[in-house]
């Protein structure tokens, strides 16, 4: 059987299950088991097992359950709480102030748990009652929280990366590194987006009539609240950078300092460590099982020339090379609308990355552009799982469909940040090529 019919039947039953409802990993599962027997017989089977196998033993997996674990323990040890408290003393004065707090707090979860649904839900919790409380526009405080929330795909120690990281075989300290400068950037253009558009339309974001001016000693004291998270912070990227551990050590490490920070801000809980535990292993299990299935999905599908069919079309067009990776970006933000970014790193990376090499691009450079795009499928409507993060702890009165107009803007800012980084590639990679420099 001609591979490219292979190619068309599998995908095309990978949509048809998806629509079903059924769980990514056991629609890839089941698909690359029956186009294993149908293909080579049930023996064949055991390419699967062993697939299976190397996902369990993987060291660089570790890094996954470790990262999550020290996401949990910040979370339920409410240091978010005292830092969002912080923010309102600092930032109740500037326009828009506290959907720009709102950022820089998210900016600060990212580097501190690298997990998106965290970063979501706890400002949704903490920021959005106090923003509408001073009649800020919703869709605007809606949009800040979720694109936000976002941040935790790109700024290190982030999950995703390292998936990608793994998927693609770079190296996951350079792509933490390669994630810094763009995760900033994006968040300073959030940043003076909200600043611009509440100063020319200062009703989105009203100040207090009675508002009170916080003197500068209480807002210097509550700067004690930074100290824990960067403690966090440098205990991860402090290591991976200085060269004193790998990113799956350093998790290790990452853990050990939420840990402390959980007891010396004296909320360190049997009950806290019990919930940590049980969403690190429903987190981890369900990212594995993804893992696992896609492995499968994606040996047969290179086993039977799929690869080679995608790679050889590419080759034949005479589009321009850029043309290609508009295509690739393209394709990546639409499935994103049906896969979450594990699935949509499984399933793509192994085909793109080869076309990704033969046009010349730099894989590292391609990484952040993968990385940015499933940050725009994260809050693109009607699907972006950040979306249906809040939906869930919105208040009464608080439509999807003012969420769905918040996030418009910072997709759009997303979008020029990406064409940014595509048309000027040093601004991603001219720090890991200087820290790689400096290590040698």
């Amino acid at each position: 059987m001609e591979s490219s019919l292979i190619l068309v039947g599998m995908f095309s039953a990978l949509v048809l299950l998806m629509l079903t409802g059924t769980g990514l990993a056991f629609v890839l599962g089941a698909i690359a088991f029956l186009a294993t027997v149908l293909l080579w017989g049930p023996g064949a089977l055991i390419v699967a097992v062993l697939n299976t196998f190397e996902t369990m033993t993987s060291e660089s997996l570790m890094a996954i359950p470790l990262y999550v674990l020290m996401a949990s323990i910040l979370q339920k040890s409410a240091i978010i709480d005292d830092l969002y408290d912080a923010m309102e003393k600092w930032f109740q004065g500037l326009s828009g102030g506290l959907a720009i707090g709102t950022i820089v707090i998210c900016t600060i979860m990212a580097a501190m748990t690298g997990v998106v649904g965290a970063a979501v839900a706890a400002m949704g919790i903490l920021a959005l009652p106090s923003m509408l409380a001073r009649r800020y526009n919703a869709p605007l405080a809606l949009g800040a929280i979720c694109a936000g929330g976002t941040l935790g795909i790109l700024i290190p120690p982030s999950v995703v990366t390292i998936v990608y990281a793994i998927t693609a075989q770079i190296s996951i300290g350079k792509m933490f590194i390669a994630g810094i400068v763009p995760g900033v950037i994006l968040a300073a253009g959030y940043c003076l987006y909200i600043f611009v558009r509440v100063q020319l339309n200062p009703e989105l974001a009203p100040r207090p009539d009675t508002q009170t001016a916080v003197p500068l000693a209480v807002r210097l004291a509550a700067l004690k609240t930074l100290i824990l998270p960067a403690f966090v912070i440098f205990s991860v990227l402090g290591t991976i950078y200085l060269g004193l551990a790998t990113p799956t050590e350093a998790a290790a490490v990452g853990v050990l300092g939420a840990l402390l920070s959980a007891a010396v801000s004296g909320r360190l809980r049997i009950a806290n460590l019990s919930s940590a535990a049980t969403d690190t292993l429903r987190v981890t299990a369900m990212i594995l099982w993804i893992t696992i299935g896609a492995r499968a999905f994606i040996s047969v599908f290179i086993a039977t020339g799929g690869a080679d069919s995608v790679l050889g079309f590419v080759e034949g067009l005479e589009a321009s090379r850029w043309v290609v990776l508009l295509a690739m970006l393209a394709v990546l933000i639409l499935l994103g609308l049906f896969l979450d970014e594990i699935g949509l790193i499984l399933l793509c990376v192994p085909v793109f990355l080869p076309i990704v090499h033969t046009l010349g691009f730099d894989p590292l450079w391609f990484g952040v552009l993968f990385m940015i795009t499933a940050q725009m499928a994260y809050i693109t409507p009607p699907f972006g799982y950040t979306l249906f993060y809040l939906k869930g702890v919105l208040p009464e009165g608080i439509g999807i469909g003012q969420v769905y107009r918040g996030v418009i803007p910072f997709f759009l800012i997303q979008l020029a940040v990406l064409v940014l980084f595509a048309v000027f590639p040093d601004i991603v990679t001219w720090l890991p090529e200087m820290a790689t420099a400096q290590l040698k």
